[in-house]
């Protein structure tokens, strides 16, 4: 399965993800020092941090934002890597391989996921460190609700870097369903709003049942997915 894992990342040229992601990775980490240290988000009257509700601490931007950027960058790699297959016909060479569809679909599936919940994960750290160590400097706009001392702040980081990076197989099975890459793509905005929108006061973002439901709707969607792989015929 790794060597599958690894043919995945060369045939699709895992290094431009790579410069992507460090892109991604800088862009967001300028742009939440700037919000903590810089006053962006400050009232110009006030000098007050002018934050929406649930909101008011630097975590919870963090969370928001880096979500973002890395659930759509799951649902394009998704569509990249396995949609855009079917669609480009590359997948009947593949199939043609005396190895199970499923065992490829699977890999290639990995291999999105393994990388994007890396790109992830490593990115929050990065920009929590950077936050934190600016902090012995400087006052931050936002109160630093964080203690990276703590080992449950790398469980909890590393639980919904989990969650967020699952739910792009909610946004490939449509995609497959309609045999559209943009689908997919479309869809990850989607989640987007669902997961991190509010609505006055309302928002799944701070219900801890939610992203249970969700993660295990991804992963029966990404079951679905691959469970009729040896029977189904190319798009």
């Amino acid at each position: 399965m790794l060597k599958l894992i690894k043919l995945e990342w060369k045939k699709n040229n895992i290094r431009k993800y790579i410069c992507n992601a460090l892109i991604l990775a800088a862009v967001l980490c300028l742009f939440l020092y700037a919000l903590a240290f810089l006053g962006i988000a400050n009232d110009p009257e006030t000098g007050i941090p002018d934050a929406v509700p649930g909101h008011n601490t630097i975590s919870a931007s963090v969370e928001m934002l880096t979500s973002m950027a890395f659930l759509v960058m799951t649902g394009v790699m998704l569509s990249s890597f396995i949609v855009s297959a079917y669609k480009n016909k590359t997948m009947n060479l593949m199939f043609s391989y005396p190895i199970k569809r499923q065992k490829i679909l699977i890999s290639q599936m990995l291999a999105v996921w393994i990388f994007n919940f890396a790109a992830l994960t490593l990115t929050k750290l990065l920009i929590y460190g950077c936050i934190l160590f600016t902090s012995r400097f400087k006052v931050s706009s936002f109160p630093l609700d964080y203690d990276m001392s703590n080992p449950g702040f790398y469980i909890q980081l590393l639980a919904k870097s989990f969650v967020i990076v699952t739910m792009g197989f909610i946004a490939l099975f449509i995609g497959m369903a309609y045999q559209s890459s943009k689908t997919v793509i479309i869809c990850s905005f989607l989640l987007i709003f669902v997961t991190q929108a509010n609505i006055g006061d309302l928002t799944m973002r701070e219900n801890a049942v939610f992203p249970a439901i969700l993660t295990m709707l991804s992963l029966l969607l990404a079951f679905l997915s691959i469970r009729r792989a040896e029977t189904r015929d190319l798009v």
